[in-house]
């Protein structure tokens, strides 16, 4: 492989809160401005004007993207903190309403609300993208009918979204049922070469219905501006460090197939109805209820496939640098998902005598709480 393979890139979406109420809000001019200029090209809006989105440089490990992933959660929550509002990173707002957003007044963004009409006014929702180098393009495609096996249990562990509209939807990852209604989005088809992937594209390209593969959101794609494999599935989290043993295990995963490639070995392809079961049930269940091992035919504890995993995946992370980043997903499977600790937080604050409206807003003070935690 060559050198620039396993680089990493990580971008996340927030939502902005003002500090006192837990309210969405949206961002001043002035916030956006100033994040600009200190961030010089890694922070942008989203579709929605109370998101940002933040961008790492092209990170050779994962203490390096450790190091610029802290920097850029520092510098927002920095700014924000000047116009009484915080960063909160989580895949959907506790108790907003949807409703009464207002989509960012650019022309991508206009012309996204033209094409998508109702389906895009809903999405209030924020994720987690994390880039893999992978220089070859053939490569790309093989890994990607492979890794995307593994896209449920990235799903499980990422868990962030459990509430929608103030209610509790039951789900570890509502986000996902807001996001799947858009066109072009689950699970990638199984293509079996890269020119097979851009006659399958090309066609939407040549007809005028996309103007390049930016607008094609499926949970594993090849990125349109980098010779890389962007893993999109994750819910964006609220502790940094949990962020980043995600990455790790991305990043290991993609190094192990390659390692089974020079061997003349590889994952096995399931039919992708099979790997939709495990991805509905990482979005019902989080961690809490198992995934399907198909090669065993039982349902089997997140937490026994991700100690599984972690063995397998020892020799690449050491290769890679990121050993003790892979253990922390331990942690996750021990202490829960950030839907889950949202969830105990609620609960608490009712046991405590405190009403709905209280205990939605003390969930919000954990989330603000967390994005801090490890900066």
């Amino acid at each position: 492989m060559a050198e620039d393979a396993y680089t990493l890139g990580i971008e996340e979406e927030y939502l902005l809160v003002d500090k006192e109420t837990g309210n969405l809000a949206e961002a001043p001019e002035a916030l956006m401005e100033t994040c600009s200029s200190k961030l010089e090209g890694q922070v942008s809006p989203e579709f929605l004007q109370c998101q940002i989105e933040i961008g790492t440089t092209v990170c050779a490990d994962i203490d390096a993207a450790r190091s610029d992933l802290k920097h850029l959660r520092s510098t927002v929550a920095a700014c924000a903190a000047e116009f009484g509002l915080a960063p909160i990173a989580v895949s959907c707002h506790p108790f907003a309403d949807w409703k009464v957003q207002h989509h960012t007044d650019k022309d991508r963004y206009n012309q996204l609300a033209q094409d998508l009409g109702g389906v895009v006014r809903r999405m209030l929702i924020c994720g987690m993208h994390v880039h893999v180098g992978i220089p070859d393009d053939e490569m790309r495609l093989d890994l990607m009918r492979q890794l995307t096996y593994f896209l449920p249990h990235l799903l499980a562990l990422s868990a962030s979204s459990p509430y929608w509209q103030g209610v509790d939807t039951g789900l570890a990852s509502y986000r996902l049922t807001v996001f799947d209604n858009l066109p072009r989005t689950g699970l990638p088809p199984v293509f079996h070469s890269w020119a097979e992937y851009e006659r399958a594209t090309g066609t939407l390209i040549e007809l005028g219905l996309i103007e390049d593969t930016t607008k094609i959101w499926w949970d594993l794609r090849p990125s349109h501006r980098f010779p890389t494999l962007e893993t999109r599935i994750c819910d964006v989290g609220p502790r940094l460090e949990h962020t980043l043993a995600l990455a790790a295990l991305i990043q290991c995963l993609t190094r192990m197939l390659v390692r089974l490639r020079q061997q003349n070995l590889r994952w096995r392809v399931y039919d992708r109805f099979l790997v939709n079961e495990n991805r509905w049930r990482a979005q019902r269940y989080g961690v809490t209820e198992g995934l399907i091992d198909f090669g065993r035919g039982t349902i089997t504890p997140v937490g026994a496939l991700i100690d599984e995993l972690i063995e397998i995946l020892t020799e690449d992370a050491e290769a890679l640098g990121c050993l003790p980043d892979l253990l922390r997903l331990r942690e996750i499977i021990e202490g829960g998902t950030s839907s889950e600790r949202q969830r105990g937080v609620y609960a608490g604050a009712r046991t405590a005598g405190k009403d709905h409206d209280a205990a939605m807003r003390d969930v919000v003070g954990h989330l603000i709480e967390e994005f801090h935690a490890d900066l």
